[in-house]
């Protein structure tokens, strides 16, 4: 009987790691369509997307699989949730970006952009609670914290600020989209959370907790 039961946790936990990652990368999509800019990796993959031709989801999975080499010098390990992320996120935003038109009206586009970042951020409690490994980009962020001493926030805004400038150089889209999504995602994903967390013991938790309120630009 225990066995099956903790065979439950973690069917469980795979399936919350799935729905999560396909959501994110909904979410992505449904923020992009909108049209009033996106957060600063979106940005990044989308100009490089402009100038390659290659399609934005697809992008972001060559990118994710990028990120991870750089995990080698900053010896960190990635786990199933990481390559699932690196394979899943990309896709999903691929998909949906051809079935949902693009938006037009500002109140529409409005709620599109909100509703993407309310979709990201249960996404990211459901990934992250899952407790399989951090996406490639955050544990570019978490591995700098380890190796150089600096804080999360620190490592996330140096990384974030240069992909947003690269990608907007490059013709991606920075707007008020950008600007709501940095200041909503890390009090949403901090709700989130704790909600979502399907790993046992309260200690984990909390330190998933505030490392992904870190992570999604919370600096309290």
């Amino acid at each position: 009987m225990p066995i099956l039961r903790l065979d439950s946790r973690v069917t469980r936990r795979v399936i919350q790691l799935l729905v999560g990652l396909f959501l994110y990368g909904a979410g992505c999509a449904l923020a992009i369509q909108a049209g009033l800019g996106v957060d600063p990796w979106t940005v990044f993959a989308q100009g490089l997307s402009i100038h390659t031709g290659i399609g934005i989801g697809w992008v972001t999975n060559i990118l994710g699989l990028l990120i991870l080499l750089l995990w080698i010098p900053l010896r960190q390990k990635p786990g199933i949730g990481t390559i699932l992320n690196i394979l899943l996120v990309g896709t999903s935003m691929q998909a949906t970006l051809a079935v949902i038109p693009p938006i037009s009206g500002f109140f529409a586009q409005l709620a599109a952009l909100l509703g993407g970042v309310v979709i990201v951020a249960i996404a990211s409690g459901l990934y992250i609670g899952a407790g399989f490994g951090p996406g490639p980009r955050d544990g570019l962020m978490t591995g700098m914290n380890s190796r150089l001493g600096w804080p999360i926030w620190v490592c996330r805004a140096i990384v974030e600020l240069t992909v947003l400038v690269a990608g907007w150089l490059l013709g991606g889209t920075v707007g008020i989209g950008t600007v709501l999504y940095a200041l909503l995602i890390g009090p949403l994903v901090h709700l989130a959370l704790p909600l979502l967390d399907a790993r046992p013991g309260r200690r984990a938790r909390a330190h998933r907790t505030r490392r992904a309120a870190a992570l999604a630009g919370d600096r309290t």
